[in-house]
């Protein structure tokens, strides 16, 4: 029996004066100072120092409540974040003192790495160590990038794009970048690294509706500029397009099941500048974070109905710089 399901999620600050101490949790024991961290944060501060993370995961359990409701399942939906209110562990204390001993999470990361999947384990089992809660179990889901609704859900979104898009538009799938060293690592335990998982639903996406020119994407390159990253990066590649003469663009931002601030500030912002100023048609497809058949699909993980849990291997960790957060 399952006492409670949790999203697991990393958080984003509310307000301005949120922005530096919730980037301090983010890169915790990395020494930055806070001038770097403020520097870090001026994309939240033109969107009033508020991510828009938090709201959306609200939604998200809004959402799931109805479906769940609608199957009669009564079981809470709870959100538990890494770097921000409501942060993990107050979560999980809350759950615990109203008798939850059962706890099934899924993560609103849909692929698997380093940061996204194992990261959160690592997290959970801190959090209950710290607790002390020995007679407590959280099992988490893992990453659902194959599922068929996450699958269905983008295909819809890339379709409905098309329609609307300058003829000959290049479709650009993005997702956020990670080190290639933390790449490498994802695929020891999992079918697939975090790269070739993206290609693997691009490149099924493209096959069914008929694209034939379409690229793998990255943005929120950050770190130490020395450390290799998976490229390229969006705005070079928007350049680069137009030097060959393409009229417009379809962003598609696979790796993101909400309009998180790497949506609303590297897509839609920057990247829209970027084709702006290189005389390209801009056009970001939606994200999923709100279709029925994505809720449906996350509903089944969290009941279990085609959602296996995480094994103790499914990404292993490594000495990969993790990246300052853009979300």
């Amino acid at each position: 029996m399952t006492d409670a399901y949790m999203l697991l999620s990393y958080g984003g600050p509310d307000k301005p004066d949120d922005v530096v101490p919730f980037l301090r949790n983010a890169v915790a024991g990395k020494g930055i100072p806070d001038e770097r961290l403020e520097a870090v944060g001026e994309h939240y501060f033109l969107f009033g120092g508020k991510s828009p993370i938090n709201e959306l995961n609200a939604q998200l359990v809004r959402d799931l409540r109805r479906e769940l409701d609608e199957r009669g399942d009564a079981t809470p939906v709870v959100v538990g974040n890494r770097n921000w209110h409501p942060f993990g562990d107050d979560t999980l204390r809350e759950l615990y003192e109203s008798g939850a001993r059962s706890v099934r999470a899924v993560a609103t990361a849909a692929y698997g790495s380093y940061s996204s999947c194992r990261q959160y384990r690592e997290d959970v089992a801190r959090w209950l160590g710290e607790l002390g809660y020995t007679d407590m179990r959280v099992e988490k889901v893992r990453p659902f990038w194959h599922t068929d609704g996450f699958y269905q859900a983008y295909h819809d979104v890339v379709r409905r794009a098309l329609e609307a898009a300058v003829p000959g538009s290049r479709v650009l799938f993005v997702t956020h970048s990670i080190p290639t060293a933390m790449n490498e690592a994802s695929g020891r335990a999992l079918e697939l690294t975090y790269e070739r998982q993206h290609l693997d639903v691009a490149g099924r996406i493209a096959s069914e509706l008929g694209i034939a020119e379409w690229d793998m994407t990255y943005c929120s390159r950050s770190g130490n500029p020395r450390t290799p990253w998976l490229e390229p990066d969006i705005n070079d590649h928007i350049e680069e397009l137009a030097d060959r003469g393409v009229e417009g663009a379809v962003i598609v931002p696979i790796g993101f099941i909400s309009d998180h601030m790497e949506v609303i500030y590297d897509l839609d912002t920057q990247a829209k500048e970027t084709c702006e100023a290189a005389g390209i048609t801009h056009l970001r497809a939606e994200t999923i974070g709100q279709s029925p058949v994505f809720i449906r699909q996350l509903a089944d993980l969290l009941q279990g109905d085609g959602g296996t849990s995480c094994a103790a291997t499914c990404c292993w960790a490594n000495d990969a710089e993790p990246a300052l957060p853009a979300i």
